[in-house]
């Protein structure tokens, strides 16, 4: 009984694995993710926010004391020259050198540059009319949400990120994260996006996002000492820069999906779902055109006859 319904599972997982892969479906979707630019998309937020969010902890660090290079540290568990190049970039001293007026008019420019480029994601995502600067209220708005949502999932690995990779934290951040996306589309569109329309892109988001965080903790320490070996301080820069457009182009790629997935389910619930047998003659189509790409490359590269 057991391996009957444990067959039936596995057959269940593969019909819907090889429905939401199918061609046709992932075509959608590359087009979606290049149709909004994905790359230059990604690079543009992750410049943003690398803008934004630093000035933010190292004006932060000099009014309630330079935590944020302990957070960093004590999040990927940096040490030797990377711990050392985090350190240098969130000083004190440098601190000190950004408080005043010009900090703090460059640090609101910075903030609402980058919440508009986050708008401009979703407004290009859903072929929304761009608001630019008339939606800034939204953008102060959701730059208060966004500390927020970083103070929040500080803690979690603050107390639950004491494993190795941090699973317990990088679990218990998705639904704090489906909050926080659903919330973001739908301030930074000007409310013309409902919940409905982007929970698909925000369960893919947290996701994603959860999973891209655990990698991270592999990876970023080797990446912050390789370039901290390098380049010293401005090493820690170019850490961040590659940390941020990683992450960053995991939630571009997640808007793209969460479209072409809320527009699939749409046709599914109007009766437009293709059958079965189209999945599988869809999938025949690669699989015939991948063989007799590979039976060509080789005939191609063999041997000549003597």
């Amino acid at each position: 009984m057991e391996d009957s319904e444990r067959g039936t599972n596995r057959e269940r997982l593969i019909r819907t694995l090889t429905f939401w892969l199918r061609p046709s479906f992932v075509l959608r979707t590359i087009n979606r993710f290049q149709k909004i630019v994905g790359f230059d998309r990604s690079m543009a937020l992750a410049s943003g926010a690398l803008t934004s969010l630093i000035p933010l902890a190292v004006l932060s660090g000099a009014v309630f004391g330079g935590e944020a290079a302990d957070r960093i540290i004590n999040r990927y568990g940096l040490t030797g020259e990377g711990a050392e190049a985090v350190r240098s970039v969130f000083s004190a001293e440098t601190a000190d050198a950004g408080v005043g007026i010009f900090g703090t008019v460059f640090l609101a420019i910075s903030v609402l540059s980058f919440s508009r480029a986050t708008q401009r994601l979703f407004e290009q995502t859903w072929e929304l009319k761009p608001l630019s600067v008339r939606n800034t209220r939204g953008g102060l708005w959701w730059i208060c949400t966004l500390s927020l949502f970083t103070a929040i999932t500080g803690w979690l690995y603050a107390v639950l990120g004491g494993g190795r990779l941090g699973l317990a934290a990088a679990v218990c951040e998705v639904p704090v994260t489906v909050v926080f996306f659903v919330w973001s589309g739908w301030i930074l569109s000007a409310k013309r996006l409902t919940w409905p329309v982007l929970l698909p892109f925000a369960v893919i988001a947290a996701v994603l996002t959860a999973a891209y965080s655990v990698g991270a903790t592999v990876y970023l320490p080797r990446l912050f000492n390789s370039y901290a070996a390098r380049y010293g301080a401005a090493g820690a820069v170019f850490g961040m820069v590659s940390a941020l457009f990683g992450a960053m182009l995991v939630v571009v790629a997640s808007a793209a999906i969460g479209r072409e997935v809320r527009e699939e389910l749409l046709r599914i619930r109007q009766g437009h779902r293709p059958s079965q047998d189209e999945v599988r003659r869809q999938w025949d189509n690669v699989v015939d055109q991948t063989m007799s790409r590979w039976r060509g490359g080789t005939q191609r590269t063999g041997k000549p006859k003597e």
